[in-house]
């Protein structure tokens, strides 16, 4: 992995929109030029089974064509997986955790056994489900994720995602407007 790579690895559930937030990112970042690569691995194809989904944005073209096990970003959509899923192996001592939780960075940190300053939280649960109104932490998450990353512009991300939203719920603009809010929301919020 050259240095100029970062490496984000999702931890979700299936019909969380782990997937879909990792498309959504990589395509944000695609529009700035950079290069992009966006990839789910499943395991077992069920609504609420571990899903795991993968970006690699990078200055220069990417050659590697593996999942991520170093990531520099680890981002969890469900909580719960912190019990049962190895959600933090491979970040070492610089990568950073971005948990879907009410609970303390502190408290998380704990949890996964890993320093406090790696550990950044939102409450993207509750978030969705006031702008949303569904529990569907994929696009805060998003929000949180660009927020701790600090090198892409908010401001695009938001109107590269109005754009794709807009493709796919023209006839729904309270979804657009509501998960553009739920990014803006957690880029505000998240915790550290």
């Amino acid at each position: 992995m050259s240095s100029s790579m970062i490496e984000i690895r999702w931890h979700g559930r299936g019909g969380q929109g782990a997937k879909t937030a990792a498309l959504l990112f990589a395509e944000a970042a695609l529009s700035t030029g950079k290069y992009v690569q966006a990839f789910p691995e499943y395991g077992p194809e069920r609504m609420g089974a571990p899903v795991q989904s993968f970006n690699r944005i990078s200055e220069n073209p990417i050659t590697t064509h593996s999942g991520v096990t170093n990531p520099q970003y680890v981002v969890i959509l469900d909580p719960t997986l912190m019990e049962t899923v190895p959600v933090a192996e491979g970040i070492g001592e610089r990568g950073k955790v971005i948990v879907n939780s009410s609970f303390s960075p502190q408290e998380v940190a704990k949890q996964l056994h890993i320093d406090a300053k790696q550990v950044y939280t939102v409450n993207a649960s509750q978030i969705a489900l006031e702008t949303i109104k569904q529990d569907k932490p994929n696009t805060p998450m998003l929000g949180a994720l660009v927020k701790v990353i600090g090198t892409l512009d908010i401001d695009g991300v938001l109107n590269d995602t109005k754009e794709k939203l807009t493709k796919k719920f023209r006839h729904k603009p309270e979804v657009i407007d509501g998960n553009i809010e739920s990014i803006k929301r957690a880029f505000n919020e998240v915790k550290n």
